[in-house]
Formats: C-alpha cells, structure tokens, sequence
C-alpha cells in the first residue's frame, strides 16, 4: 500500500501539468487572437456584449435554477434580480456608453507648443487578455457583470468561475462555449489548485472579487507576473443610525440587506451602531423588518441556505463565541420555528448585543445573518471606531441631519456610500465599484471600469520646426539654456 502514495502523487502532478498546459495555451490562443486583430472596430465589441446579454435572456431561468441547486434553496426570483436582470441592464449600459468612452480625449500641451502645431491626446486602448476570478455568492453577476465591461474596453477574457457554485459554474461554462469561441472568452472551472493555478498566469490584467484573505494570495500571485489587478474585497461595513434617522424605515432595510442572501453578500451590513438610549427601539426595528419581509424561514422559498455546511458552522461558530464571551443573542425567529431538526442549512437572523472586540465576530467579516449591536453617547465615538479599523468596502448612514451626515462621511473613509439605505450603491451602474486599502484596488461600473480595462496611451506630436533648438535645451549649452531655465524657475 505504501508504493501507492508516489504514484498517486505522480499522477498528480501530471494532472496539475496538463491543466496548467491546458491554461497556458487559451492564454496564448487569445492573445495572439487579439493582436492578429488590432485594430477592431467598435461594432465587434458591441457585438460581443450582445451576445452575453442574449446568453443571459435565453437561459435566465436555466442559470437561476442552478444556482438555487448550488445554494440548496435560492429564490429563482432574487437570482433574476441580481444576477440576470442587474447584468443584462449593465450590458446595456456599456452599449449606450462605449462611443463616448472609446473617444480620444485631447490634452494640453505647454505653451508656447501649441502655438507651433504640437499636439497631445490621450487613447484608451485596450489592455488585452483579461482574467475573471468570481466568486459563489452572486455567481453570474460576478463574472459576467465585469466580462461587459472587458468586452466593452476590446479585451478578451478568462473566466475562473468558484468550486462552491458547481452547477452554475459548469452551466455558465457550456453557455459561454455555445456563444463565444475559446479566442474570445472562455470560462475555467476546477479546484482552489485550478484557481492557483489561473492567478499565477501571465494576463494584462487580473480580476477577483472574494475575501481580503485570499485576495491577499492573488495578488501576490499576480504580482510574481507583474500584471496590474482589481480586487474586489469585502471586510466590516459600518452602520450608523443617527438620532434624525427613521427607526422603523432604517430598521427594515437594514433587515432587507442583511437577510438578502441570508447575508452572503460582501456589502452587506456587517455591524449596526446606534445611540445608546435607542437600543432596544433599533433591535425592534429590524425585528419588525424580519417579521414584514420573511413571516416564516424553514419553508420559506424567499429566504437563502447557507451555501455550504462549512460556511454554516462557521457562522454558528462566530455565534457560540460571542455568547461564550458576554454577547446577548437574540434570534428573530417570526414564526418560532425548530432551526435543530433541519439540514436546509438555514439560519435565521441573529443579533448580537453587548459585543466586545475580542469576539470573532467583530474581527471577522460575518458574510451571513448575524448583526452585532454597538452603542454610542456621540456619533463621533462610531467615527474613531471605524478609524480605527480597517477601510470598510461599504459605509452606511440613516439620518436626516445633514451636518451628522458629512460629519459621519468627511471623517471616515470607505469603498463607496449608501445613505438612508445599505448597498444600493453597487446597483448604480454611473457610479464605480470598489474599496480601498484591505476592501479592495480598483473598480469597475461606470466609465472607470472602462478605464479600469483600457490602456490609457499617451500620444504626443512634435510639430515640424526644432524645438529643442529654440527653447535653448538642445548642447552646447549656453547662456541661452540658462536664460530659459531662470525664466521657469519662478515662484508660483
């Protein structure tokens, strides 16, 4: 039995070899694909969008069914919403934009250049093979939404879509074959080694949306390449409540955003921060939402599973520790249903009150139902909080007082903003995405995610006459140089 184990090890390494060749040779087709073809004529990314956006309207209802076969139970309806609605009308959007995206733009030069017939304009080119690394929460939107705007700025594209989402991964893949040759885009699916293996390839630029952590070792892969990324991260986004807000109105959407998914969405709220004295009337609220929008749960077609038993002891684990450490924990369970006897891999939403920060849960990003609770005497005490951490991928903030509001944005920094709402934001396609700092690099949506994808060419022209010569930069140097660098070595 022992002799097993080196030819088993062997017969891996093969394997990896053959996916690795496997890799390295879509790689290369497209690339070679994409400078045989320069310059390409805007029609034909056109056309390459509208075929994503009739990929997604022919087989919506397919792709929806899949994902809730991943997940155990996901609404078909939120699935179109999220997954195939959203990117379709984000397809549209990068058609009704590309012209002027796409457009030159003319820069200044120096005076007295002009004059003499230089010129300068900048070209947004594009980059060239272009890699997708997407994640199982939103698992169409997160590989197609960016693949528009890739397509949109002339690129091609790699898509490694998550193990987690096997179905939907494997559906996307033979759809994608169906619509798109292996030149144009192409879709890689396979093991954590398979994605090792994708983010260490050699592309113009590279594109994950998943943990801090692990967007931590693809950079580090990518890095090796020099090729530039977009990390899509996550981390702790902050709500404040600010005493103007409208308790009841703010409590229910902060329900809606942490039960979408059963929270399994990286902007979702991960912390909830609340006057003091209006504690218990915040908690209500967001009761009061749970009860409005989800009456019962178990049998509940509306309401997400957990996507995998590790993710689910995971977050009974950040709910043990709190309790274990002080945390009151409240479930708000509508219909008091038995959560024990049931492998739907269901959890109902859990609030969290008096936590502290040795909790797991108020270091870890929660990515599920659970919502830890924190008070404060004045705003300004949830502000030195967030500071202190690390920059939240979203912020969020309920309130009518307009000072409290830029109080709360002006001194605090994060990835993007929703007010009297949380992460709706993301939704706005003019408006780009992305964090800062361990939530992120780079964005996409809007035209920054154009530019995001494109290279931004610098082109200067020298017009006919010398004017190195006549600016007196041109050797020997003389008293005519030195008169030219006194004249610009004035005080502003």
């Amino acid at each position: 039995m022992c002799s097993a184990a080196p030819q088993q090890n062997q017969t891996e390494r093969v394997m990896a070899d053959n996916k690795q060749e496997q890799l390295d040779g879509i790689l290369n087709a497209q690339r070679d694909a994409f400078t045989a073809a320069r310059p390409e004529a805007l029609d034909i990314r056109r056309d390459r969008v509208k075929r994503v956006i009739s990929l997604l309207v022919d087989h919506g209802d397919d792709l929806a069914k899949a994902m809730s076969s991943d997940f155990g139970n996901r609404s078909p309806d939120l699935s179109m919403m999220t997954d195939i609605v959203s990117t379709v009308n984000f397809g549209k959007y990068c058609l009704k934009h590309l012209d002027k995206w796409a457009r030159p733009e003319k820069r200044k030069v120096q005076f007295p250049l002009g004059l003499l017939g230089a010129k300068a304009e900048l070209r947004f080119e594009p980059k060239g093979v272009i890699g997708i690394l997407s994640p199982w929460n939103f698992p169409i939107n997160l590989s197609l939404g960016p693949l528009m705007q890739v397509l949109i700025a002339g690129n091609r594209a790699m898509i490694k879509p998550s193990e987690f989402t096997e179905a939907t991964s494997e559906l996307t893949r033979e759809l994608i074959e169906k619509y798109f040759s292996v030149e144009e885009v192409a879709v890689i699916t396979g093991s954590p080694e398979v994605a090792q293996a994708f983010s260490s390839l050699k592309f113009d630029h590279l594109v994950f949306t998943g943990s801090t952590e692990t967007g931590r070792k693809v950079m580090e892969a990518a890095a090796s390449n020099l090729v530039p990324v977009t990390l899509e991260l996550g981390g702790k986004s902050p709500v404040v409540l600010g005493r103007s807000a409208d308790f009841e109105k703010a409590g229910e959407r902060i329900a809606m955003g942490k039960m979408m998914n059963a929270g399994q969405i990286c902007l979702a709220p991960d912390y909830m921060y609340v006057p003091e004295e209006r504690e218990e009337g915040a908690i209500a609220a967001v009761q009061l939402g749970v009860l409005n929008m989800y009456p019962t749960l178990l049998k509940n077609d509306d309401y997400t599973s957990i996507v995998t038993d590790h993710h689910f002891d995971r977050l009974k684990g950040l709910v043990d520790d709190a309790r274990s450490k002080g945390a009151e924990v409240i479930e708000v369970n509508p219909a008091d249903e038995d959560f024990s006897n049931t492998n739907s891999r269901k959890m109902p939403l859990t609030i969290l009150r008096n936590v502290t920060d040795d909790m797991k849960a108020m270091q870890e990003e929660i990515f599920g139902p659970v919502l830890p609770v924190k008070t404060y005497k004045n705003v300004s005490e949830a502000i030195d909080y967030i500071n202190r951490r690390d920059r939240p991928l979203g912020l969020y903030y309920f309130g009518d007082d307009g000072g409290e509001r830029e109080q709360v944005l002006q001194q605090t920094i994060s990835g993007g903003v929703t007010v009297n709402d949380v992460i709706f934001h993301v939704s706005m396609e003019d408006l780009p995405f992305g964090g800062v700092g361990p939530s992120g690099i780079g964005s996409y949506h809007g035209p920054e995610g154009f530019r995001e994808f494109s290279h931004a060419r610098s082109v200067y022209t020298q017009p006919k006459i010398d004017v190195a010569g006549l600016a007196g930069f041109k050797p020997p140097y003389g008293k005519k140089t030195e008169k030219a660098l006194a004249s610009q070595l004035k005080k502003a």
